[in-house]
């Protein structure tokens, strides 16, 4: 079995959103992803980016993300006040 190295597993993580791999390459990047917790931390991290892509669509129903989303102004206080407090 080749050995794969994380830039070849970071490809085919993201290849494998588009289309099925081949059993051998399932095989190599399950067993690299049980070893390396930097490509299983990436991949974990694709999956939630497609399925946060997936719950938004564009022009989809519900018109993807509502056009008020922002931070209240308790949260831009609190944050204002914790940056001024970081700066002293």
């Amino acid at each position: 079995m080749n050995v794969l190295r994380c830039n070849e597993i970071a490809r085919l993580v993201s290849e494998a959103l588009d289309r099925a791999l081949p059993f051998g390459q399932r095989l190599s990047v399950g067993l690299h992803l049980l070893m390396c917790r930097p490509c299983a931390r990436f991949r974990r991290q694709v999956r939630f980016l497609c399925a946060a892509a997936h719950r938004f669509p564009e022009g989809g129903e519900g018109g993807g993300l509502p056009l008020d989303v922002g931070l209240s102004p308790e949260a831009r206080a609190r944050i204002k006040r914790a940056l001024e407090s970081a700066g002293r």
